[in-house]
């Protein structure tokens, strides 16, 4: 088995130490930093969504997934910014003022950095001034905002109006979720993106981006 499709499955099966050995392997091997990323890491990490998208695997197993891809990612990092290797785009994701639930939320921010997105991971209980001011000096072109609570998923609409309002309202789109948020509400509030899970926001990010 080559070493990238090996880094891929030692992603999906949680094994950390054994992904920073292949990358560091990799590397040593002259491979370029944005294979190991893609075709490696991030094709761990789409493997392992697919496999969470079909109730085949967990909340448990896509976390220790996660800390392997981030572990050959922190390895991988310094060469993938010496070949200068283009991010796929910048996300600004948070929990809304008023809620303090991260699970979900850190599972997305994990699932779209396996993806080979930029995830800048703004905490719980953000304000809709945060998520502005954190969009603009990042450059985003994406703000996630994330609920857990039906009484802190109105504050959503209070974000979506605030960006609406705001310098930065032609050059970012914003996509919702969290366990109380539907397709339905996410219309209502005018946001441009509805992820049901942490699978699809990967799906609903590359859609906007393209869009």
């Amino acid at each position: 088995m080559e070493l990238l499709q090996e880094i891929a499955v030692k992603v999906e099966e949680g094994k950390h130490l054994d992904v920073v050995s292949l990358v560091e392997k990799c590397i040593e091997a002259g491979i370029g930093a944005g294979d190991i990323l893609n075709k490696g890491l991030v094709e761990g990490m789409n493997s392992i969504g697919i496999k969470f998208r079909n109730n085949e695997v967990f909340v448990p197993e896509v976390l220790v997934a996660a800390r392997a891809m981030k572990a050959g990612l922190e390895v991988v990092k310094p060469v993938l910014l010496k070949e200068k290797v283009q991010s796929k785009g910048t996300i600004v994701i948070g929990t809304v003022m008023g809620d303090l639930h991260d699970i979900g939320k850190n599972i997305v921010c994990y699932m779209l950095q396996g993806a080979g997105y930029d995830v800048v991971d703004i905490g719980i209980d953000v304000s809709k001034e945060k998520f502005i001011e954190e969009a603009r000096s990042r450059g985003a072109q994406i703000i996630g905002l994330s609920s857990l609570l039906t009484t802190t998923m109105t504050y959503m609409k209070d974000v979506m109006d605030a960006v609406r309002n705001s310098d930065i309202a032609e050059n970012v789109r914003v996509i919702v979720g969290g366990a109380p948020v539907t397709r339905e509400f996410a219309d209502q509030i005018g946001a441009h993106g509805y992820a049901a899970d942490a699978a699809s926001a990967v799906d609903v990010v590359k859609v906007l981006l393209q869009a």
